[in-house]
């Protein structure tokens, strides 16, 4: 059953979808899919093409827009757009701790979760694509990890597509995980020191926080075990167009005083409580290094094999350097399986994942360097989260790729450049720049 409302300028619909957990069993166990479709209000009687939305992640439901916000405005205009919820997010048959024990043990946990990668997603998008659009092919807009996903979908479903856009999403086509990481660390640095730049009064504050926490790790108010390289994870927040700033107002109230001595504030433990536990998205950690796992090779915690290349990252020897404490990025490291309770429980079945071997490819080479789909893709010059050497040489392998390499955006350009980002995109594939 369907359901239509209204917001400002929207008709908004659910749409509620049956898939198989494994495409390579269609008879086997079903799973239900969620996407929100969004058509503007003058135009919902007319028969428009569709634009399929691939939300970033991994781990992430599709946007929740009120009206017709960032770049779902531009996309109204001559769009219908779908807005998925990928596997395992949002309302699609979310995953986490609460739902993963009815699967069974570690083991059983980790055979599901590898069914939750790219390649299962792309399989959904084609399961359910017939039955609204008719038949034909629709457009997609793939943002970060959703980048990842039309690659894949290019290589073993372009019949699908009609045409393809991605912002800041272009994966490399064979690196593994550590080549992804040994790229990653230099571009944080080099993030943290443009902050530190921009905020010079902070290298002394992130000093004294990391040295109160190597000496006193804090439990926060939700159970979040708050250690010296959790809180160096908060530079996740650097990749963004605000983060820095937001990064900075979070730091100028991190103490106060007590009848005890300086302590970390409450106020402070609650935001930084928001910003690290993965709760709300937990896939994002479980599946985040297997996006990459696809040459017999296991991920094996890579971020935390690769940062022992890179010293400098290590808090106690910047502080005993008298040197800038670094954060760290879009890394996923074993010790938040212990440091965050959403986490904790899946401990196991997490390790098992980054063990895997069986990984199947998510990409073919071959067939993307025959592409005939028409494809667009804003590269971010120094995008933190992903590497655009990667990205540039992925744009060269695919036939017919055309990209706007562009210095003015950081990952989330779609958001803050909207209109002019998908404008851009949508003129390069229609060969109108």
């Amino acid at each position: 059953m369907s359901l239509s409302y209204r917001q400002p300028g929207v008709v908004l619909t659910d749409r509620h979808f049956t898939v198989p957990l494994d495409h390579a069993d269609p008879d086997g166990e079903a799973i239900e899919l969620y996407a929100r479709e969004a058509v503007a209000s003058d135009r919902a009687d007319e028969e428009l093409p569709w634009l399929l939305y691939l939300q970033g992640g991994p781990g992430f439901g599709a946007n929740r827009f009120v009206g017709r916000q960032a770049w779902l405005d531009r996309a109204l205009k001559e769009y219908r757009v779908l807005l998925l919820d990928q596997r395992g997010t949002g309302r699609s048959t979310p995953v986490g701790r609460q739902t993963l024990p009815l699967r069974g043990g570690p083991a059983a946990q980790a055979d599901h979760l590898a069914r939750f990668r790219a390649d299962s997603i792309v399989r959904d998008c084609e399961a359910i694509r017939p039955g609204l659009t008719g038949g034909a092919p629709w457009t997609t807009l793939g943002q970060s990890f959703g980048g990842f996903c039309t690659l894949t979908y290019l290589s073993f479903a372009p019949e699908g597509l009609t045409t393809s856009l991605v912002t800041g999403g272009l994966p490399s086509l064979d690196a593994h995980a550590d080549d992804v990481y040994r790229a990653a660390y230099p571009r944080i640095e080099r993030k943290v020191a443009a902050h530190y730049d921009r905020y010079p009064m902070d290298v002394e504050r992130v000093r004294r926080i990391a040295e109160h926490l190597l000496e006193n790790p804090v439990e926060l108010p939700g159970g979040y075990r708050l250690t010296v390289e959790a809180f160096q994870s908060l530079g996740l927040m650097l990749g963004m167009s605000d983060g820095s700033h937001r990064l900075h107002f979070l730091l100028e109230d991190a103490f106060v005083r007590t009848a005890a001595g300086p302590e970390l504030s409450d106020a402070f433990q609650e935001q930084v409580q928001a910003l690290l536990s993965y709760a709300a998205n937990p896939l994002y950690a479980l599946v985040h290094e297997p996006v990459y796992g696809q040459d017999s090779r296991p991920t094996a915690w890579a971020a935390e094999r690769v940062r022992a290349e890179f010293p400098q990252f290590d808090a106690a020897k910047a502080l005993a350097d008298d040197a800038p404490v670094l954060f760290t990025g879009e890394t996923i490291h074993p010790w938040m399986f212990e440091t965050d309770p959403s986490l904790r429980p899946l401990r196991e079945a997490a390790e098992l994942v980054a063990a895997r071997t069986d990984w199947q490819p998510l990409y073919d080479p071959a067939r993307l360097a025959a592409n005939e789909v028409p494809v667009a893709a804003a590269v971010y010059h120094d995008d933190m989260y992903v590497d655009a050497g990667h990205s540039l040489e992925t744009a060269r392998a695919v036939r017919g790729l055309r990209t706007w390499v562009t210095d003015e955006y950081e990952h989330d350009g779609l958001r803050t450049g909207a209109p002019r980002v998908l404008d851009r995109l949508l003129a390069l594939v229609r060969d109108e720049v």
